[in-house]
């Protein structure tokens, strides 16, 4: 359990969350992430790294059990800089990260896909970020790059969820298959892209976060002050309270 690292093929990293019940990982759970990435990156054997999960889906977020059981800004304060840490190492990986989703992706896996350089998701993916039903905010800046702006406040004024085949509709998953098929999938789609020359693809990596419109770091940043402001407020303790009881 935890973050794995293999080397399925040459010139490809696949970092592995698998973190039961439902990959919704601690504060450490977010830096081992960030530090796997990294490391992967920085590997100059590496030419493309697949981000996947085990188990029932990739991520749900944050372990908001953690939080409750923290009286103190503690493990809040440890889950900001984490998560932080963790959206940053996708988007600055050296090398293209591809992310092959499966099941459920919220919360804090919409922040690692949404900074990810390609997705592949399974035909049961779902993407969402049900935050303020559970008394946070953030990651609106992920999700602003999967779908366009209009869909990207519904779905977040709502918590509700969407769809692989609504996000390959939009062109922000490259592909959908079936569950059986997407670390395949994943792998071919990372091996088109390790083909290339190592020293080239990390210039065109670099080169394309230069021209994003959107500074990802300082808005995602930016929006977990408000995070912060919610739970001083006390707002997101009454909301917390709730969370999991209503089945």
């Amino acid at each position: 359990m935890g973050v794995s690292t293999t080397s399925p093929a040459e010139g490809i990293r696949l970092v592995t969350v698998d973190h039961p019940p439902v990959n919704a990982l601690p504060v450490r759970g977010w830096y081992d992430l960030a530090d796997a990435l990294r490391a992967a990156g920085r590997d100059p054997e590496v030419r493309c790294v697949v981000l996947a999960a085990a188990g029932r889906g990739f991520n749900a977020g944050v372990d908001i059990k953690e939080m409750q059981r923290d009286t103190g800004h503690t493990t809040l304060i440890g889950a900001n800089r984490g998560c932080y840490e963790a959206f940053a190492a996708v988007y600055e990986c050296e090398v293209p990260v591809v992310a092959a989703v499966n099941g459920f992706c919220l919360g804090g896996g919409i922040g690692l896909v949404g900074n990810a350089d390609a997705i592949v998701a399974s035909d049961d993916a779902t993407f969402g970020l049900p935050e303020l039903d559970r008394g946070a905010l953030g990651a609106a800046t992920h999700l602003a790059r999967l779908v366009p702006q209009h869909l990207m406040r519904a779905l977040y004024f709502t918590s509700r969820t969407a769809t692989a085949a609504e996000l390959h509709a939009h062109g922000s998953v490259w592909k959908v298959v079936p569950r059986e098929e997407l670390l395949g999938a994943a792998l071919e789609l990372a091996g088109e892209m390790a083909r290339k020359d190592g020293y080239l693809i990390r210039l065109a990596k670099a080169a394309i976060n230069g021209i994003d419109p959107v500074d990802v770091r300082r808005s995602y940043r930016f929006e977990q002050g408000f995070t912060f402001e919610a739970n001083l407020s006390g707002v997101a303790d009454r909301v917390r309270e709730n969370f999991g009881k209503e089945a």
